[in-house]
């Protein structure tokens, strides 16, 4: 762990996260006998482009409906959260979001972003500051899935504290991971803190089904970048046109599933090692749980927070959450 002064903001911790092995986990999922490859992986450069096209996508709700969310709610917020709070940002995703919720706090006194990514951390807390002056603005360098400290540059006094987890990334996790994970948010906000979530809902199947499948094929592209990475940085033998996209909602798990379907009997080559692949084999590539109101408040409960207000678009497609740890 090391300090840094980083010109611009109050304090930089950097807690040196260990760089993903995306060879030793490629290798270690083809492996498996359902094939998979861990979602972390969609986001170099490339996929990172893609998927902001598939949050502009018209089938795609998530995005658009959550920022149209919290911007209806900063009345409510600013009731609901108490004046001097600490935001605390779980991953620095669109800056839309954590501005609205900045927004609409009464006198927050300090934003604490954490995130993997180094330089796009910096740059959006230097953002941040320069937009909030007269907000103290902190970033630790980590795996926010880690088991985290609150950090000592941090407002120590008696502030409470907001966890910010939006976009609906608790879907990309198992729901014992999410249990594990809120367990974690829990002991980092302390026994005073809060939680604001944002839980992609269950609904309509086909709604479901046209987002992870825009017309436009941005979320095939998105899919099949995996491939193309790992020609492009791990020198693997594949022809990409010899893999389709593929999702559908999983009513039985409740989630959504991608996966690349492999077009015909195949090798590929990877790391020296060679794996077969049948017509109609695939790469199960990512979930995306989806939840009632009430199986994510029970969910939630399990990790040591209490449902204090949810709200959902007018369509019910999308929630955020309001909680408080027990």
């Amino acid at each position: 762990m090391s300090e840094e002064k980083i010109d611009g903001i109050d304090y930089f911790v950097d807690l040196q996260p260990e760089t993903d092995d995306f060879l030793g986990e490629a290798l270690a999922g083809l492996a498996l006998p359902q094939k998979s490859i861990p979602p972390k992986f969609f986001y170099d450069a490339a996929g990172s482009k893609i998927f902001d096209q598939i949050c502009e996508a018209p089938e795609y709700y998530v995005t658009r409906t959550e920022i149209a969310l919290m911007e209806d709610i900063q009345a409510e917020l600013n009731a609901l959260v108490a004046p001097g709070s600490i935001a605390v940002e779980y991953g620095c995703g669109s800056s839309l979001k954590i501005r609205a919720l900045l927004s609409a706090l009464p006198d927050p006194a300090e934003y604490l972003a954490i995130d993997i990514s180094r330089t796009h951390l910096i740059n959006t807390v230097k953002e941040i500051a320069a937009d909030y002056p007269n907000i103290r603005v902190g970033a630790i360098c980590a795996d926010f899935s880690d088991a985290l400290e609150w950090p000592e540059q941090a407002s120590l006094e008696n502030a409470p504290r907001l966890a910010f987890f939006p976009g609906s990334t608790i879907g990309n996790q198992t729901p014992e991971e999410a249990v594990q994970f809120l367990a974690r948010v829990r002991h980092m906000v302390g026994d005073e803190g809060y939680l604001l979530i944002g839980v992609d809902l269950k609904k309509d199947v086909d709604i479901l089904n046209r987002a992870y499948n825009d017309a436009a094929g941005y979320t095939a592209n998105f899919n099949l970048n995996l491939l193309h990475r790992m020609k492009r940085e791990l020198g693997a033998q594949l022809d990409v046109s010899n893999f389709a996209h593929d999702a559908f909602y999983n009513e039985a798990a409740g989630r959504i599933e991608m996966h690349l379907i492999s077009q015909r009997d195949q090798s590929v080559e990877l790391g020296g090692q060679s794996f077969s692949f049948k017509k109609g084999e695939s790469i199960h590539t990512e979930n995306s749980y989806k939840y009632s109101i009430a199986d994510f408040e029970d969910l939630a409960r399990q990790s040591g927070f209490e449902a204090l207000k949810s709200w959902t678009d007018a369509d019910n497609l999308f929630s955020i959450h309001y909680m408080r740890a027990v």
